[in-house]
């Protein structure tokens, strides 16, 4: 045969190959197409069907931490057949990271996928309903106000300043702030002197100083600064999980902001405690609905809050709150092992009480990096929609439930269709509260 057409033979059977082996699917964790990379908590297993017409030969180089079982194989080993309608059977044994390599007729190379086996990780479903207190790290700028000074025209002296809706005020004249009311007595000392303040403020992460000279506010017989400022918020929603293990809870599943500024809140101090709801307002086409609670007057703090992020608030918990549905813990799901189709929401609608009401899953995004907006769902069960109308606000950190597993947490709701909203994987909570490794981070899993 000649040469030239040998190897145009050969290419053409190489790219048959490949595109009967990129058509192959992971069928148990939900994956369209053979990944490069796949992930299995410690005792999980994967199988792993393909469209080869042939049969290839997989070996893994680290068997202590997976082993495979294809073909005619009755046994887990390092070595298996896949291929011609045979699927692989991956069986994780133990944390770290393995490589599997597919050959043809034992000597082409096909493809290498990495395996990561991560730590088993188990976490208890919340569902509870809770009162959020928080307080700032600084005092929050959240509006300019116009002081009547005798003589002068109306003035804001922070705005003057150029103090930002948003801006951090950390330190007056060098004295931190811990609490609002710390800034009366150094604004009518230093206006009462004729001098100036040093503000120390953050805009974001970098911090910067201004002088800002009081204004005497005819009206009210005080010195002002000019500024509307906040220390603290406080509001409900629901708990997302409890992970005993280290000791930390989620909440939420977003990121708590200003009312005024829309700005994320950074935690100074803060705690989540017992509460009940007492009604409900429902939610209609564009007209969001809420949850109505109030703050047990003798009910115990539940935990810490440490951290304010995009996927909710987090912080230490030392033990499973009361009226939950789940006294254990149960298994969690990466963000590609979740499916469209049939789940459930563990949510509170009266009362103390948390109940399962079911949903569905409509659309689920491919997230390789923490993104907010991981699934669509819709409220199917029709006791919820009866009584709340679809999401309300305070529903938000409701854990999902699929197959046995938790998979995310509600966000939002779509305000012209209240039955439906977004989800979070619960994956990027896990690891903002630190249960779960991010890339490039210690394998130790322990809370400190």
């Amino acid at each position: 045969m000649n040469p030239n057409l040998r190897k145009r033979l050969l290419g053409l059977l190489f790219a048959f190959f490949f595109c009967f082996l990129g058509t192959a699917a992971a069928g148990e964790i939900g994956n369209p197409l053979m990944p490069n990379e796949l992930r299995l908590f410690e005792g999980e297993q994967a199988r792993i069907e393909s469209a080869l017409p042939v049969q290839a030969q997989v070996s893994v180089d680290r068997p202590d931490v997976v082993q495979l079982k294809g073909g005619g194989s009755s046994r887990m080993g390092a070595n298996a057949d896949f291929g011609k309608g045979k699927p692989l059977l991956l069986s994780s044994q133990s944390a770290g990271e393995a490589h599997l390599r597919m050959k043809l007729f034992g000597q082409i190379p096909l493809k290498t996928v990495k395996v990561n086996v991560i730590p088993d990780l188990k976490v208890i479903p919340g569902g509870q309903t809770i009162g959020v207190k928080l307080k700032s790290s600084g005092i929050l700028v959240v509006g300019h106000h116009l002081v009547s000074s005798p003589g002068e025209t109306k003035q804001s002296p922070g705005e003057k300043a150029g103090l930002k809706l948003g801006d951090r005020i950390t330190h007056l004249n060098g004295i931190q702030l811990k609490d609002v009311r710390d800034v009366a007595s150094i604004v009518d000392q230093a206006g009462k002197q004729k001098k100036p303040i040093e503000v120390t403020y953050k805009r974001g992460d970098r911090v910067y100083t201004t002088s800002l000279s009081p204004a005497y506010d005819e009206q009210d017989k005080t010195w002002r600064m000019g500024l509307y400022i906040r220390d603290s918020a406080a509001g409900v929603g629901t708990l997302t999980f409890y992970a005993p293990e280290q000791g930390v809870y989620g909440a939420l599943g977003h990121v708590i902001t200003d009312m005024n500024t829309q700005t994320p809140i950074v935690v100074g101090s803060g705690h989540i405690v017992e509460s009940s709801v007492t009604s409900i307002s429902k939610s209609e086409s564009g007209e969001p609905g809420e949850k109505r609670a109030h703050f047990l007057k003798e009910g115990r703090v539940l935990g810490t809050i440490e951290q304010n992020t995009d996927f909710g608030i987090f912080g230490k918990m030392s033990l499973n709150p009361e009226h939950g549905l789940y006294g254990e813990p149960i298994p969690v799901a990466f963000a590609e092992h979740v499916k469209e189709g049939p789940a459930e929401i563990l949510t509170v609608v009266n009362g103390q009480k948390v109940e399962r009401y079911t949903i569905e899953i409509v659309h689920v995004s491919t997230q390789n990096v923490p993104q907010t907006k991981g699934m669509v769902i819709r409220i199917t069960d029709p006791r919820l929609v009866s009584k709340t109308g679809g999401i309300v606000q305070g529903m938000s950190g409701s854990p999902i439930i699929q197959n046995g597993k938790l998979i995310g947490a509600v966000t939002h709701v779509f305000v012209n269709d209240p039955k439906s909203g977004y989800g979070c994987f619960i994956e990027w909570m896990l690891q903002d509260a630190g249960v779960m490794l991010k890339p490039g981070q210690n394998k130790n899993l322990k809370a400190s």
